[in-house]
Parts: structure tokens; C-alpha cells; sequence
């Protein structure tokens, strides 16, 4: 896992180097990316840069069986699946040729890769043999090559996209590691701006596939109308307690979490106010964690810097708890069962 992780900012290049040939004749009105789990981020990546660049082209990220209702002709579907095998965005495959959609295709191989050859659809294969989880880089850089070549992204685009090969993960590594040391024991709770929520969902998830322990994100304005209010501290009304113990059986709880809140200095003033309350309000309910900087000269820089050093946190937790971070035995079990 750490040489996957060292190698990381290879991959844009390598994903996207892999469509030169690709091109969709007709021009598009939307784009449906269908995936699930690590499959799915790009998409989600996608849908933030380009709100971002404020590019005018509705995206839709599928996580589901069958496509959204309005996904109609002129929509372009692309299908991620990075063993080739997911059964969900297999369906979505099927129903998008079925309605006569324009569909482009991404994996490794597998059943996504012989129907793609079987009804001439387009397919980008990248490398395969690490988890999923850890390929958004290959997906991605696919994926804007896919739009490059719609005509949706632009030359300085690509150039941002390529740029990233020279982030040095190196650099993020101790970063990482002293950061797990603090969260041992804990569940992580990862919170960002509306802008960031997908690092803040990278990182969950990182914590739940390599660390094998819950965790959970979410993300400002929003958790303050509603999440926050579950770590309030309130005193237990039981005589049979000892006294100074009377204070609150909640206060225990919440000392088993260790939020982290990741902070774009170009944020809005007010999110950042709340960044900054929230975790004074949530260190006073007994919760620990901290606030971190996000690093980098643009969003995909920032985001993928982020998500980097989410990787080296749950690498270097897994090790503390003697924890392989590759397999996923449960969602093999499942599969296996479904």
C-alpha cells in the first residue's frame, strides 16, 4: 500500500494518456457517471472542479441499479467500473444501450470490457491490480480526457490535470503518520466546505477500507443546522451514580471521536468562521481534533493533496492496529452471498 500511495500522483497522466483516440461525434447536454465505491469518486471530483470552473454542463453522479429518470438522448453515460465486475453500474450499462445513449466506458477489464467490445462502445482500459479505492487518479484522468476530447475541457484544463503527477506524496507522508497516532482508539469524523465535501468523503472512506474502523463526513453549512447537536453534553439525572460522575454519560461518549476539518484558506469567510467555532463548540463537548490547512495552488491540487494525506492517516493507522489495509473482506462476503 505505501508504493501505491507514493505512486499515486502518476496516474493522471497514465489515465489520461489513454483516450487520445477517443472522440464523441455528437455534442452533449449533460453527463451521467455511473460507479459505486472508489468507482464513483471521479465522478463526484468531476462534479465539484466543474461547478468550480463554473462550466456550464450538468453532471450527474449514479450511484444506483438504473439510471436517473432524466437522463434522455444528448446525455452522455459513462460507465466506471474499475474491476469491470460491478453489477450496479453493469445494469446502468445495459439500460443506457438499451434507451440508445451515447455510453464511453472505464475499467480494468472484466464482464464491463467484453460488453463494451460486444456493442462497440468505447472502452478505456487502465492498469488494474490495486484496490479501487486507490485508483481515482487513473479514473480521472480517463475521465477528463473523455471531456477533453467532447470539447468540454480546454488545453489550460489538461494542464492542470497533468500537473499533478509532481505532488509529492513523500512530502505528506510523516504529516500522515503523526496524524493517526492521535486518532488511535477513536472514530474519525471528517468535515470540509461544501466546495471540499469530497475529500472529506475520501477520507471516510479511507478510514472504513484501510483501517477497517467506522468513521463518518460531512460538511459546512450544513452540519451545523443538524450533526453538531448529537455531541451535546448533558448531565445524567441518576442518584445511584458517585459523585463527580453525575456529569455525563454522553461527555464519555464523545471522547471516542476525533473530528478534522479541512480548511481552504480561500473558503467562504463565514464557512470559515463556523470551521472555526464548530471545533471550539466541539472541544468544549468533549470532543477532540484539530483543523487542517488544505495545501495547493487550485482546487484539483488542493482535493488530491487532501486526499493523499487521508491515505497516509489510514495506512498508518491500519499498521498501528496490525491491520493489512488491502483486503475488504466484508464487501467480498457480500458479493459472495448476493
Amino acid at each position: 500500500m505505501r508504493e501505491i500511495i507514493l505512486n499515486f500522483p502518476k496516474q493522471f497522466r497514465v489515465g489520461f494518456e489513454r483516450t487520445p483516440k477517443l472522440t464523441v461525434k455528437k455534442a452533449i447536454k449533460g453527463v451521467c457517471i455511473c460507479g459505486m465505491g472508489g468507482s464513483a469518486l471521479p465522478g463526484s471530483i468531476l462534479y465539484s472542479w466543474i461547478n468550480t470552473k463554473k462550466i456550464d454542463l450538468p453532471v450527474i453522479v449514479n450511484r444506483d441499479y438504473s439510471l436517473p429518470y432524466r437522463i434522455k438522448k444528448g446525455w452522455l453515460v459513462v460507465c466506471i467500473s474499475y474491476s469491470g465486475n460491478t453489477e450496479e453500474t453493469l445494469s446502468c450499462f445495459k439500460e443506457a444501450l438499451k434507451n440508445k445513449l451515447t455510453v464511453v466506458s472505464i475499467g480494468s477489464g472484466g464482464k464491463l470490457e467484453t460488453l463494451s467490445k460486444k456493442h462497440h462502445v468505447p472502452f478505456i482500459k487502465i492498469p488494474s491490480g490495486i484496490p479501487p479505492r486507490t485508483a481515482i487518479g487513473y479514473q480521472f484522468g480517463a475521465l477528463v480526457g473523455i471531456l477533453k476530447n467532447c470539447g468540454i475541457f480546454s488545453k489550460k484544463d489538461v494542464q492542470e490535470l497533468l500537473a499533478l503527477e509532481n505532488i509529492n506524496a513523500r512530502n505528506l507522508e510523516n504529516y500522515g503518520k503523526n496524524l493517526s497516532k492521535k486518532i488511535v482508539k477513536k472514530i474519525p469524523i471528517i468535515y470540509a466546505s461544501n466546495k471540499f465535501k469530497i475529500a472529506a468523503r475520501i477520507w471516510k472512506i479511507a478510514f472504513n477500507e484501510n483501517t477497517k474502523i467506522p468513521a463518518f463526513w460531512n460538511y459546512f453549512p450544513e452540519l451545523n443546522h443538524n450533526e453538531m447537536t448529537g455531541f451535546t453534553k448533558y448531565k445524567i439525572q441518576n442518584s445511584t451514580l458517585p459523585a463527580g460522575r453525575q456529569e455525563c454519560k454522553i461527555a464519555i461518549q464523545n471522547s471516542k471521536f476525533y473530528f478534522i476539518i479541512l480548511k481552504d484558506r480561500n473558503d467562504y469567510k463565514r464557512i470559515k468562521k463556523r470551521m472555526d467555532l464548530t471545533a471550539k463548540i466541539l472541544k468544549n463537548q468533549g470532543v477532540k481534533g484539530e483543523i487542517i490547512d488544505i495545501k495547493g495552488k487550485n482546487f484539483l491540487e488542493k482535493v488530491f493533496s487532501s486526499i493523499i494525506l487521508g491515505f497516509w492517516t489510514s495506512y498508518y493507522l491500519a499498521k498501528h492496529y496490525n491491520i493489512d489495509p488491502i483486503p475488504v473482506k466484508l464487501v467480498e462476503e457480500l458479493k459472495k452471498r448476493i
